[in-house]
């Protein structure tokens, strides 16, 4: 008789002791990693690893309010004022501008040059919608497939060329 009841109040005690532990043991994940280079997702730290859930956390408290500003002193406008970068937002004095704006358009420049001299090739290739054909290409189908391939390849170049043209004009 002790048997049957130590054997129903067992399972019981031991969840009763256990569950003021089970949810501390789910507050923290790991993400280690194994010998082989594998992740392994533990809640035990071991060696070096990245601590990946907290668990449950407290709601974050909200931001706060900004403090009203103060009436603008012309009174009867209505319209909003002209935003103004704060006074403490970092700075780049012009000399530095231009050379990065120097620095772009020479980049941009290069690859202006690239995809100009890439779609001279593809249009010498394509000639004129009749590219030769390839030895693999015996099936007319094949063929078409590949001179459909090379129109939209040419198309995206230039789109490409004139995307780069666009920036190169929008550079002071």
């Amino acid at each position: 008789m002790t048997n049957t009841v130590f054997r129903r109040v067992l399972p019981l005690l031991l969840a009763a002791l256990t569950l003021p532990l089970s949810h501390h043991a789910q507050a923290q994940i790991y993400r280690c990693v194994d010998a082989n280079g594998r992740p392994l997702y533990t809640d035990v730290r071991v060696g070096k690893c990245q601590l990946i859930d907290t668990g449950p956390s407290l709601p974050a408290s909200s931001p706060p309010i900004p403090a009203p500003r103060p009436p603008s002193s012309s009174g009867a406008s209505s319209s909003p004022a002209p935003s103004t970068s704060p006074a403490n937002f970092p700075r780049v004095d012009t000399s530095q501008q231009r050379a990065r704006d120097d620095e772009r358009r020479e980049i941009l420049g290069d690859e202006l040059r690239i995809e100009e001299k890439k779609l001279a090739d593809l249009k010498r290739v394509f000639n004129n919608g009749e590219p030769e054909r390839q030895g693999n290409e015996r099936n007319y189908a094949k063929y078409q497939e590949r001179v459909a391939s090379m129109r939209d390849e040419i198309g995206r170049t230039e789109r490409n060329i004139e995307a780069l043209r666009r920036e190169i004009g929008n550079i002071r």
